[in-house]
């Protein structure tokens, strides 16, 4: 594991071992922790869900604190693999907002934080599409016209999602019909579709690409070149992912662990790591101390009327099977 932070004058008393998204956390964050409680931070990143649990299951006992998506929080509860921290019963808790308690597993916050929130929509150059756009019909007909392409995302559960929403069915079905018209759909559009990657910010910044598919992470771009970029929730609903922030049965520093999570309930670290992330949070009074572009974005933050657009993965058990028979025709398709 390596260590992010370790300033040679500052006499560590003990450690804490962090496994997290690529970067999903501000450092300063981990330094101002540091700084508070003499205790080291080494963070260690990962870039998938199952990449994460493929680790945890393997055998490796180091980590201390996980950052999984509410699905996946629900997985590693079936399998025994967190720690119970009682983090529902600490003072901070009541800055949450209760409907992010999501994880069918964790209904109180007894075991998980509610970390951080955002959507899947679509990040494009309005210069290369001559206009803004409002969702997914309008990008694939405006890509068309205009012969320029955007790229999908390489993740199965998040493309084939769109192909539900667009069918108006539930990102979490597992009905073989529905999935099939699903695969239909993305088929029907990968002329237009550049590649599957995660890696398509730089391609929409140049231009090289219209469109991507993408995560609100990228209105980081859009408030960096505001007249060529924008960022839409799109018209037919999209995806919504959720991580929280959760102690291992198996780690080594559970106290310090624990320490971390009372530590980020606190508002003003809430706020100092969605400034870098531009994702929402779930703590109700950090919204509130977020610089104005943040706070004031519909993309980060959401109307009412717009949660109503948005659903979030379930952990769809053997079910998984039919979709990813389905994504493997997405896939092959010619």
């Amino acid at each position: 594991m390596a260590a992010l932070l370790s300033t040679a004058s500052m006499a560590f008393s003990a450690e804490l071992n962090i496994y997290n998204w690529g970067e999903y956390i501000n450092p300063e964050v981990l330094k101002k922790f540091e700084e508070e409680t003499k205790i080291k931070v080494n963070l260690s990143t990962y870039s998938s869900n199952e990449e994460m649990l493929a680790k945890i299951q393997g055998g490796a006992t180091g980590y201390d604190i996980v950052f999984p998506s509410v699905h996946m929080q629900d997985i590693m509860a079936k399998l025994d693999l967190l720690e119970k921290t009682d983090i529902n019963q600490y003072e901070g808790f009541k800055n949450i907002d209760p409907q992010f308690l999501r994880a069918k597993s964790d209904p109180n916050g007894e075991y998980c934080l509610p970390y951080a929130f955002g959507t899947v929509g679509i990040l494009y150059n309005r210069t290369v599409l001559g206009k803004d756009i409002t969702g997914w019909h309008d990008l694939f007909e405006t890509a068309k016209a205009k012969g320029v392409k955007f790229t999908l995302l390489d993740d199965m559960r998040e493309v084939m999602a769109v192909g539900m929403m667009l069918n108006g069915h539930s990102v979490n079905s597992t009905n073989p019909a529905e999935l099939q018209q699903a695969a239909d759909t993305i088929i029907a559009i990968k002329p237009e579709v550049a590649a599957f990657t995660y890696d398509s910010r730089p391609m929409v910044q140049s231009g090289d690409v219209a469109a991507a598919h993408f995560f609100v992470g990228g209105m980081v771009d859009v408030f960096g070149d505001p007249k060529n970029l924008g960022y839409v929730i799109p018209e037919e609903g999209a995806t919504m992912y959720q991580e929280d922030i959760c102690v291992l049965k198996t780690a080594p520093n559970k106290e310090n662990a624990i320490k971390f999570m009372q530590f980020y309930t606190r508002p003003e670290v809430a706020a100092l790591n969605i400034a870098q992330q531009t994702n929402g949070t779930p703590n109700v009074p950090a919204r509130q101390l977020t610089p104005e572009n943040i706070k004031n974005s519909k993309e980060i933050n959401p109307t009412d009327e717009t949660m109503k657009r948005l659903q979030i993965f379930e952990d769809l058990g053997s079910g998984l099977r039919q979709l990813d028979r389905a994504w493997t025709k997405v896939k092959t398709a010619q």
